[in-house]
């Protein structure tokens, strides 16, 4: 009998695997797709290994890095191309101003901002220095904030493009304390908008917020995976999870409790998988584990329906959840000289409204990352595009319950020949089908904004409600915050605490 069934193979539910294995836990994980890593996966183009999903990670707290060198890697952490990306809109494309957070100009007149605004965008801008700071209720909506101070272009060439970019979410929607702690605070003691902006880079100066790993992301599920193999981890990919059941809640005389009294089951969770359909790497038969906790560690609609079996309130679990959102990232690996000069930085932010753009944004990642350029033949680029909603409807419409939205909007999933014209109108330079080496494209759908006003306070409802249940947890981004930084700060904490409490002790909760 395990001690523990982790359900879900992504970057949360291995490091809770592997934290629980080093406390001496036996740990069984089930993950649905037949490759573990979730957001944070390989693909091979043109015979280059790849990021699909996440590329990088915030710097915070040295959080991920310490991980990242805990499994051996610390020596290839690297950080990005200093050159940085440009933003483009209906009229023109400009590097992103070098000071500013989220896009939110600290020096409004300065040549970079101008370039992007103009001289009247600029002006606006300017005001938020001599308007008076009047609050007459509590701000959230980041969007609303900017608009107010700084004026319309600055939300919509500035801001948008990058919270959209970095957030999945519009800036109407987004939780100005999550996306920028500190911003609101600084504004009282600064006086303005873009005095508070100074404050914040003063304390996280420019270029220091993200790093990867030299030969991707990827790489740091691939040693997560074989640590817990190492402490004794046993894996279930292709497999899924069809119900979690209490034991004490199960209908004396019933069939499953017969089973289990005969059997003299010690665990207090009843776990039953299948085999995905279609799968190469799914057991052959189902199976029904017995268990003495479970942590659930999927994505958020299927880990609300998994809690609700479990036990955990109703009440908790209902509410207004935003919809999800989809999108889909496209590789293109290009023969093109021309690209050596890397014409816009290391990628683009597209602002709303620009004519003949599908995409959201670019990266040109052979020039964000030098380990990448390096290992290319001469001439040869990779260029990641990515599609999906974005807009304040789309990305965050608060007002449907997780029942309601019974699925994400399905992805947008472009041909070459709209990825080629999307890349030529944002690199500047006319590519052709005919020099693309490699095309592969990866959808990822029900991702959730976790920078969406309400949301922190709705994932708090529900873990405080997790907490009533024994031997039941529950981690990941939707619960723990956007980016690998806050999904391994609440993973540790949280699979640390399942330890103790296994071994009779205190349950400890993260904060």
């Amino acid at each position: 009998m395990p001690d523990v069934i982790v359900i879900g193979g992504g970057v949360a539910g291995l490091l809770a695997a592997r934290q629980l294995a080093h406390l001496g836990n036996a740990v069984v994980v089930v993950e649905e797709r037949d490759a573990l890593g979730g957001f944070v996966a390989r693909s091979t183009v043109a015979g280059v290994d790849l990021d699909s999903g996440a590329e990088s990670f915030a710097t915070r707290k040295g959080t991920v890095a310490s991980l990242v060198t805990e499994l051996g890697l610390g020596a290839d952490i690297v950080a990005p191309n200093p050159a940085g990306a440009w933003v483009q809109w209906d009229g023109g494309a400009a590097p992103l101003p070098a000071a500013g957070v989220l896009g939110i100009p600290g020096v409004p007149l300065a040549d970079d901002v101008r370039r992007i605004i103009g001289w009247g965008g600029a002006l606006r801008a300017y005001l938020d220095r001599l308007m008076p700071l009047v609050r007459v209720r509590a701000e959230t909506d980041l969007g609303d904030i900017v608009r107010r101070r700084m004026g319309r272009l600055v939300l919509e060439r500035l801001v948008t493009p990058v919270v959209a970019g970095v957030h999945s979410a519009d800036p109407s929607v987004v939780d100005v304390h999550t996306v920028a702690p500190g911003l609101t605070q600084a504004m009282t003691t600064q006086g303005s908008l873009s005095g508070a902006v100074m404050a914040l880079r003063e304390m996280a100066p420019a270029g220091s917020q993200v790093q990867g790993i030299a030969g991707g992301m990827h790489r740091l599920i691939e040693a997560l995976e074989a640590d817990c193999r190492y402490y004794g981890v046993e894996f279930r990919t292709g497999a899924r999870v069809t119900a979690v059941s209490r034991r004490d809640k199960l209908r004396p005389g019933s069939a499953e409790r017969l089973d289990a009294e005969i059997s003299g089951a010690r665990g207090q969770w009843i776990v039953e998988v299948e085999p995905v359909a279609g799968s190469v790497t799914g057991p052959d038969a189902a199976e029904n584990f017995d268990a003495r906790a479970v942590v659930v560690a999927t994505g958020f609609r299927p880990a609300l329906e998994l809690l609700a079996q479990a036990g955990v309130e109703p009440g908790a679990l209902a509410g207004e959840w935003p919809a999800p959102a989809s999108v889909t990232v496209a590789t293109l690996v290009i023969d093109d000289a021309r690209l050596d000069a890397r014409p816009r930085g290391t990628g683009v932010l597209v602002a709303p409204g620009t004519p003949g753009v599908t995409a959201k944004a670019l990266t040109h990642s052979s020039a964000k990352w030098a380990w990448l350029g390096d290992s290319l033949p001469a001439g040869r680029h990779v260029v990641r595009l990515s599609y999906g909603r974005r807009g304040p409807d789309a990305s965050a419409a608060a007002g449907r319950s997780a029942g309601a939205a019974s699925g994400a909007e399905e992805a947008l999933v472009p041909d070459l020949a709209t990825v080629v014209r999307d890349a030529s109108a944002l690199l500047g330079i006319p590519l052709s089908e005919a020099d693309v080496a490699g095309f592969a494209t990866t959808a990822w759908a029900d991702s959730l904004a976790f920078a969406t006003v309400g949301h922190k306070a709705r994932a708090r409802q529900v873990l405080a409600a997790v907490d009533d249940v024994d031997g039941l947890d529950v981690v990941g981004a939707w619960a723990s915050g956007t980016g690998l930084a806050a999904t391994v700060e609440q993973t540790r904490l949280t699979a640390s605490g399942l330890a103790a409490e296994l071994r009779g002790a205190p349950r400890l909760r993260p904060e």
